[in-house]
Formats: C-alpha cells, sequence, structure tokens
C-alpha cells in the first residue's frame, strides 16, 4: 500500500522547462557557448551545475566562473516563475486525491532550494509539503537516488511504499533505482518515448491520477 508520494517538481507541478531553457540560451550565448534548443531538452532533469559543467567542457569560457553562470540561469528563472506562476494542469487535483487517500506529500527536485521555495511561494502551496528535499548539494543528482531516498528518510516511509511522480527519464531512472513506485507523467512531444514503459504508470497529465490508481500501486 502507498503510505506517501514525492512529487518532482520542474516540468511535474510546475511548467518551468521552458524558463529553464530560455535561461540556458540566453546565458550561454552572452557566453558565446553554441547551445541549441534541443541541446537544453536533451539535459532536462539534470542539476544547473551538472549541465553547465558539459557546456563549459565542449566549448569553455573564461569571462565568469562555473558557479556565477549557474546563479545568473537560476536567477532568471526564478524572475520567470515569479512572473508567471505557471502550475501543471491538475496539480491541485492531483494533491487533494493524495490528501484523500491519507498519502504523506513530499517534493524531491534537482532544483536548488531557492528555487523550490519560490515556486511553493508563487504557486501558494506553503503547507502542502511535509518534506521538501533539494538535490543541488548533494555529491550526486538525478538519476542517483539519493534526492528520492532522502525525502524517503525524511518522511519516515519505506521507499517501496513510496510513489514517485516524474516527468523526465532521468528523474524516473532515480525514483526507479530507489525502489520506488512510479508514474511519469512526460511532456506531450515525449509521450512516446519507449523507454518511459519502466515506470509503473505513464499518465498524461495530474488530472488522470485517481484514488484507484493510487492503490493499485
Amino acid at each position: 500500500m502507498i503510505e506517501a508520494a514525492v512529487f518532482d517538481m520542474d516540468g511535474l507541478m510546475i511548467d518551468s522547462q521552458p524558463f529553464w531553457q530560455r535561461a540556458q540560451l540566453e546565458v550561454f550565448s552572452r557566453l558565446g557557448v553554441p547551445i541549441t534548443q534541443q541541446d537544453t531538452i536533451d539535459t532536462t532533469g539534470m542539476r544547473i551545475d551538472q549541465i553547465v559543467q558539459i557546456c563549459y567542457a565542449a566549448s569553455p569560457w573564461d569571462s565568469l566562473s562555473r558557479d556565477e553562470v549557474c546563479d545568473l540561469i537560476l536567477n532568471r528563472v526564478i524572475e520567470l516563475v515569479q512572473e508567471h506562476k505557471p502550475a501543471m494542469p491538475g496539480l491541485k487535483h492531483a494533491i487533494e486525491v493524495c490528501q484523500g487517500q491519507g498519502v504523506k506529500l513530499a517534493l524531491a527536485s534537482s532544483s536548488p532550494m531557492s528555487l523550490i521555495g519560490a515556486t511553493i511561494d508563487a504557486l501558494r502551496l506553503d503547507g502542502i509539503f511535509e518534506v521538501k528535499m533539494s538535490g543541488a548539494n548533494l555529491r550526486y543528482g538525478k538519476p542517483h537516488p539519493e534526492v528520492y531516498l532522502n525525502a524517503c528518510d525524511a518522511l519516515g516511509v519505506d521507499p517501496t511504499r513510496c510513489v514517485a511522480i516524474e516527468d523526465s527519464f532521468v528523474g524516473l531512472l532515480a525514483a526507479k533505482a530507489a525502489q520506488m513506485k512510479t508514474i511519469v507523467i512526460p511532456e506531450p512531444s515525449l509521450a512516446g518515448d519507449g523507454r518511459f514503459i519502466i515506470a509503473d504508470q505513464q499518465l498524461a497529465s495530474l488530472e488522470e491520477l485517481t484514488p484507484e490508481l493510487l492503490r493499485s500501486l
């Protein structure tokens, strides 16, 4: 029986992936780094420091430190989230379904706590999540399971009794490695990706989450 649900954030709770893509394109273009929209899509779910390192290895720059580049991208994303407040369809419904089943709620994101806090504030979700975990300062980010294991530990629930709700394949791998049940809700253009078959359930949106589905996991 599922006792806890751990939500990813970017692309799952909030439609922030276009913001991450926009911020990366803006900042890297100023640094003279050749990066395309597809490059930003291919790294969906990864930590920003990992993305910056990949770009630096491919096309080094010397005007700013990598930490400064990470901060520029992150601060731009925070600005866009606060301005647009783009909650994903069905977020409130999914939270209410979980609450109705007596399921504990947590958030586990690759993003720093500054963005997690800004998102919680923008979407008016203060007090909803018992646990909020960031993978930003962990030794390994997703697809490593550490951020999910930390969330389960903080909830006091065995990972096998938790469900992770994800949108990216990288995040899905992290949850599977943590031995959690998994629900994946990919971006529509990626819904046909055969790799998502490893999820316990694949949905088109959070609106499709039901009490019956939770009980079936």
